[in-house]
């Protein structure tokens, strides 16, 4: 694990570090652990995670000066994961071999930063058995099927919020989804991510009551602005 990372921050800097640090995010805030002899294409359904950037600024990013604090992001897609019914696979074989830079470049106008692009495909794309490209066409896919509501789509005020009224926001914004197909997450006091389910297909929403147990579970949570530019 050291040697992996030193080889992502030398080619990816602060950005790999905080592609771990959402990697860690997302065994505390998501799906169970892994399973063993995971094999790619083989799951249940999606899960796509947007993050809620100045958040993570807040908490981490600020402290290691990672560039993307410096500009105006909002919801950034963390990733798009495969899941089972209960867990998900993770770091699958993969023969892929590097990542092409453009198609990196490619994605960061929904991902926030290069290292990340990196890391989600090695820890989850690898098991969607999809092509690098393919995957990231179906993590943009699915993303261009959410309406972030427009309450929060660019606050320039920090507020608290209500995490059912979230909810109910891009319930109301996103008419084919029910509210046993997304949760929201937090940590001690800040909104963190916003997370959807979807069909293996992602032709439609879908059901997951193990994300939605790992769900927020308190009533108001610090919303922080978006950073100014």
């Amino acid at each position: 694990m050291t040697r992996w990372l030193e080889r992502i921050g030398r080619a990816a800097g602060r950005a790999a570090g905080r592609a771990v640090f959402l990697a860690a995010c997302a065994v505390a805030w998501g799906m169970g652990p892994a399973r063993a002899g995971d094999e790619p294409g083989r799951f249940d359904f999606w899960v796509l995670s947007l993050s809620w950037s100045p958040s993570y600024c807040e908490a981490q990013g600020d402290q290691r000066r990672d560039q993307q604090c410096a500009r105006p992001f909002a919801f950034v897609v963390h990733g798009l994961w495969p899941q089972y019914d209960r867990g998900y696979p993770r770091n699958c074989p993969d023969s892929a071999g590097r990542l092409p830079d453009r198609l990196i470049r490619d994605q960061l106008d929904i991902f926030p930063a290069f290292g990340l692009v990196i890391h989600e495909w090695r820890s989850h794309g690898t098991c969607s058995g999809l092509t690098p490209a393919d995957y990231f066409k179906a993590t943009r896919k699915a993303f261009d099927k959410i309406i972030v509501p427009a309450d929060y789509q660019a606050p320039r005020e920090p507020r608290m919020v209500d995490v059912k009224a979230v909810e109910e926001a891009f319930l109301a914004a996103n008419k084919d989804l029910d509210r046993n197909e997304i949760a929201i997450s937090c940590d001690d006091r800040r909104l963190r991510e916003v997370q959807i389910c979807f069909s293996k297909d992602l032709s439609q929403f879908r059901a997951c009551p193990e994300v939605d147990r790992k769900a927020c579970r308190r009533d108001r949570v610090y919303m922080p602005a978006i950073r100014a530019r």
